[in-house]
C-alpha cells in the first residue's frame, strides 16, 4: 500500500496559491505569485532537493499537471528520475498527454485514488493542486503532510484547507526553521482527534 503526501509551500494564514511566480495562477485576481521568492534560501533549496529526490509518483491536479509538463520534461537535471515517474492527472477535460508516462483519473476519482493507494509502488505525492487537495481532504486520503510555512499572510487567494476537511489527528515527524525563517514540518496521519479537559 502506498500513501499520499502532499508537499506545499504555504502562508501563515493558509494561502498556497502561487507561490513560484506572478503568472503562475491568477484566478481570482490573486496579484501576490512569487511570494515564496524572497524568502528562499539555501537550506530551503536541499530540503527541497531532499524530498524530490524522494521515490515517488505524482498524483497532480490538471492545472499543476500542464505547469510542471511545460517547464520538467526539458530540466530532469534539476528533479532527477521525474520524467519516468508515473503522473496521475486527475480531470474531466484534458485527455491529451503533455508529458511521459501520464495516466489520466476521470471518473469516480475518490474511488480511483483509494485503488492507486492499494496498489504497490512507490507514494504519490501532491504538488499544488488546491482543488483536487479539497477533495483528498475531504475523503480522508491523506497519509501525510511536508509543509513549508512562510512568514507573511496575504489575506486573499487558494488556501490549503479551502473546501473543509475531516476532523484528524497529525503526528509531527519532522521541523526545523530556514535562515530565512520558513517553518519546515512533516505530519503523518495519527488516527482521529482526541479530546480532553484542563478541569481538575
Amino acid at each position: 500500500m502506498r500513501q499520499v503526501i502532499v508537499l506545499t509551500f504555504v502562508t501563515l494564514d493558509g494561502v498556497m496559491q502561487a507561490p513560484g511566480g506572478p503568472q503562475e495562477d491568477t484566478d481570482g485576481g490573486f496579484k501576490y505569485g512569487g511570494w515564496v521568492v524572497p524568502h528562499f534560501d539555501e537550506r530551503g533549496g536541499a530540503i527541497m532537493h531532499e524530498q524530490m529526490i524522494t521515490p515517488r509518483d505524482l498524483l497532480l491536479g490538471r492545472k499543476t499537471y500542464e505547469i510542471f509538463a511545460s517547464h520538467w520534461p526539458t530540466h530532469e537535471s534539476e528533479w532527477p528520475g521525474i520524467n519516468s515517474a508515473t503522473k496521475y492527472v486527475v480531470s474531466r477535460t484534458r485527455t491529451d498527454s503533455l508529458w511521459d508516462n501520464t495516466v489520466f483519473v476521470k471518473d469516480n476519482v475518490v474511488e480511483g485514488i483509494q485503488r492507486l493507494k492499494q496498489q504497490d509502488g512507490p507514494d504519490l505525492h501532491v504538488y499544488g493542486s488546491s482543488q483536487l487537495l479539497q477533495t483528498l481532504f475531504k475523503h480522508d486520503l491523506v497519509d501525510g503532510l511536508w509543509l513549508k510555512v512562510f512568514p507573511i499572510t496575504l489575506g486573499t487567494g487558494k488556501r490549503l484547507f479551502g473546501g473543509g476537511t475531516i476532523p484528524a489527528a497529525l503526528k509531527l515527524t519532522h521541523s526545523e526553521a530556514t535562515p530565512s525563517g520558513v517553518m519546515v514540518a512533516s505530519y503523518e496521519r495519527a488516527g482521529d482527534v482526541q479530546t480532553g479537559s484542563f478541569e481538575a
